[in-house]
Parts: structure tokens; sequence; C-alpha cells
């Protein structure tokens, strides 16, 4: 079973954060411009939160509030769900699948190194599947 240390030894460990006080149209634009769903709220290396496009679309769109003048802090998800390097991808699945969330922020103590979306997590299983498929082809053709 792959874990999220792998994961990111894949993917990377890029980090894109914003501070509770930005404007929440600056999170938008942050997350545009790095092709990201979601992004850790941090004040300085502590994580406050997690704010995501689900947020945008929800807390600020459809309540018809600006984006200009809403603070990231006033639609961050929080309490923030995070993982270990050690957790397995079939362990975040589960998770996110319960909480109906898309993005993980990973920790290391109270560290934040790495963020994995549920994409990640597809395209670690399909890998996963793949390989073992391929396995069982050269098996029986031997």
């Amino acid at each position: 079973m792959s874990t999220v240390r792998k994961l990111l030894e894949g993917k990377g460990r890029a980090i894109y954060s914003v501070e509770p006080q930005a404007a929440v149209l600056d999170a938008i634009r942050l997350m545009a411009e790095h092709h990201v769903g979601a992004l850790a709220v941090m004040r300085g290396a502590a994580l406050e939160g997690i704010v995501s496009e689900r947020d945008y679309a929800r807390k600020v769109i459809l309540r018809g509030r600006s984006s200009a003048d809403t603070p990231v802090r006033d639609i961050m998800s929080a309490p923030v769900l995070t993982v270990s390097l050690d957790t397995s991808v079939q362990a975040c699945m589960q998770l996110m699948t319960d909480r109906h969330v898309r993005h993980l922020p990973v920790v290391d103590g109270a560290r934040v190194i790495g963020m994995i979306s549920i994409g990640d997590l597809v395209k670690a299983v399909i890998a996963e599947q793949k390989a073992q498929i391929e396995q069982l082809e050269s098996y029986i053709h031997s």
C-alpha cells in the first residue's frame, strides 16, 4: 500500500499559502496562478485553515459577498484535517470521502510539508493498479 511520503516524492512538496487577513480575491488569483484548488491558510508557520474553490463558491458567490472585501479567515475551513507522511493512500481516500473534502495538508509535527488532493490520490491508485496488472500479466505469460 502506497503512502503520502511516496506520493509527495513523485508530486513534489510545493505549498501554496495565504494569510488569514488576505482578501479572498488574492487567494483566488493565487490558486489560478498555480493551478491548484486550495491553499493553506497560514499565520507565519502555523496552519490556521484551508481555503478552497468550493469555499469561495459557497461562502462568497452564493452569499453575494465581495471577493475583494472578504478576508480569507471569514470563509476558510477550520480546524483543518491533516495527514502525515506515513498515512496510507487508502486512509487518505477514506478520510476525504467521509469528511467530504478534496485537499489535505501534510504535516510533520506542527510543520506543513505538502498538500495532496483527491486527484493525486486517484493517480496513485491507478498507478498502483497498473503495476499490479502488469505483474499479473507477466506471471501469466511466464
